[in-house]
């Protein structure tokens, strides 16, 4: 589990075919001694399993569903990722429960800078943002964010100067694109309401009342 609050951003040194999908090579200096193999990181808002460590640096392995079902498919050797260790049972919830399981991507539409600070507009499907509401909780690439807006088909937010300076949304152009996990809480509102009968007369009947 994770909170969304970036810890550091991390470099891709290499991506190479693996087993079962692919393995990335991550530098980060800030996390050296910090992490043990099995840890899990969050990178970019994706849940992976550390498998091996270097002085500076760790790998991980990325199977093929994580792969097609995140950005993990288009990223690159030099790229800068947003990096987030697993939450202590202890530990502050500064953000949100975050699973590092993406629900999908979004497309970045346009950025208002606003002073140091900015919104963010994405493009994305609607089975996302039926999970959305306006002020809840969204994590946009591992970042705890709140929804500034919710459209049918996209969503805004809003960043403090800190989270847009020392993550790597500062560096996202039009076009670009996103992971996105929606609110575990939305989830499960919206699994119970898909899955709610409807208390008419007759479904009592069946449960044994006598109208």
């Amino acid at each position: 589990m994770f909170t969304g609050i970036i810890e550091t951003i991390g470099i891709i040194k290499s991506i190479k075919p693996g087993s079962s999908g692919l393995r990335l090579s991550i530098t980060s200096e800030k996390l050296d001694g910090k992490i043990e193999v099995d840890n899990s990181i969050a990178i970019n808002g994706i849940c992976l399993t550390v498998v091996k460590l270097y002085r500076d640096g760790f790998d991980v392995d990325a199977v093929r569903e994580t792969i097609e079902r995140s950005t993990l498919k288009e990223w690159k050797k030099g790229m800068r990722v947003n990096l987030e260790r697993g939450m202590p049972a202890a530990g502050r919830l500064d953000g949100h429960l975050v699973q590092g399981h993406v629900d999908g991507q979004a497309t970045l539409r346009s950025t208002e800078r606003r002073g140091e600070s900015a919104e963010m507009h994405f493009i994305c499907d609607e089975v996302l943002t039926k999970m959305m509401v306006e002020k809840g909780s969204i994590t946009v690439d591992g970042i705890s964010l709140t929804l500034a807006s919710v459209e049918r088909k996209g969503f805004s937010v809003a960043l403090i100067p800190y989270t847009f300076l020392h993550t790597n949304l500062n560096e996202l152009k039009s076009g670009n694109r996103v992971n996105i996990e929606t609110d575990i809480i939305g989830k499960y509102v919206a699994k119970f309401m898909q899955n709610e009968e409807k208390l008419n007369r007759s479904t009592l009947r069946s449960w044994g009342y006598k109208l």
